[in-house]
């Protein structure tokens, strides 16, 4: 297949680029690198393959690129991530989330692709559940514009499928983690855990650390990403992407601490608007409708993550 992947050099994105290469597709991948990095592009670009267009999902140039590629599918990451840029920045976060994922959109239906994959966020659209691990029949309910952003994407999936034909299946993803993560944005607490202590500094809690979250490894996402290809595979749904199991802040430290070996001492800050307190994700949709399942537990991946990053430290020593 070709397919083309917005959002290529982010930490996802390229690991789910490596994966289709692997798999023996050609890829072609969009990103502005306002976030993403070409470093994380490095083993992609020495596949023939592969190409890379620096491009903001939002430009009208899109439409000349997909034109030119005519993708099979269109695998769409491009996202701003941050809940609090999207509370502080609204209007920023709607450019980049709605609009952006309406020009894929449209860029694609253009160009004849005949599946959208859309990445949603499983650990924000539900909002605050009554019941976990929360399943795709529960109600969406957006607690911050960044998850409001999200769930207008799936809307417009709906009305590209109904309106012109487009296959689409949305993959509603738990807080991902895995090598690549940036530890000097905003989000990806993982990766900021594990390079502060690689540095001899106390990592942050905000809040009092009960909050919980669904941590699911990179390449168990970049696993869901190559079982939806298929037209047909998980057609219209949304798929929650996780592992159904709650880790807290502070439980999450613990296991970093222990496998940096640094003392378990994180620092404490106040709790910041636009968070939720919990969220785990049912994924028995997905694994009825693809065969999907996460493969690889925390405690491994949270090892794999360290160790990637501790090679990062050393590197750039």
């Amino acid at each position: 297949m070709r397919i083309l992947v917005t959002g290529a050099a982010g930490f996802i994105g390229s690991t789910v680029t490596d994966r289709l290469l692997a798999d023996g597709h050609s890829v072609v991948g969009v990103d502005d690198l306002s976030a993403g990095r070409l470093a994380n592009l490095t083993a992609a670009a020495a596949d023939p393959r592969f190409s890379f267009e620096q491009l903001d999902v939002t430009s009208p140039e899109l439409h000349a690129l997909a034109d030119r590629v005519r993708p099979d599918v269109v695998a769409h990451l491009a996202a701003q991530i941050d809940v609090r840029v999207s509370v502080a920045d609204p209007l920023r976060d709607a450019r980049q989330n709605v609009l952006g994922t309406i020009n894929v959109l449209e860029a694609g239906r253009l160009a004849g692709a005949s599946k959208v994959i859309h990445t949603s966020s499983g650990g924000s659209i539900y909002g605050s559940p009554a019941r976990l691990p929360v399943d795709e029949t529960a109600p969406v309910a957006p607690e911050s514009p960044y998850a409001a952003g999200k769930a207008a994407g799936e809307l417009y999936l709906n009305v590209y499928r109904a309106t012109h034909g487009l296959a689409s299946t949305a993959l509603a993803l738990a807080n991902v983690y895995g090598p690549r993560q940036d530890p000097h944005g905003e989000a990806g607490v993982v990766a900021i855990f594990g390079t502060a202590m690689l540095a001899g500094r106390q990592a942050k809690i905000f809040g009092d650390g009960t909050a919980s979250r669904d941590y699911v490894f990179v390449g168990d996402v970049a696993e869901a990403f190559v079982r939806v290809l298929p037209v047909d595979a998980a057609a219209g749904a949304r798929l929650n992407i996780g592992t159904g199991v709650e880790t807290s802040v502070r439980d999450l430290h613990s296991r970093i601490a222990a496998i940096v070996g640094v003392p378990d001492t994180p620092l404490r800050a106040p709790a910041r608007p636009g968070e939720l307190a919990r969220i785990a994700l049912a994924v028995h949709l997905a694994e009825r409708l693809v065969g999907w399942r996460p493969r690889v537990d925390l405690d491994e991946g949270l090892a794999r993550t360290v160790a990637w990053l501790r090679r990062q430290t050393v590197a750039a020593a």
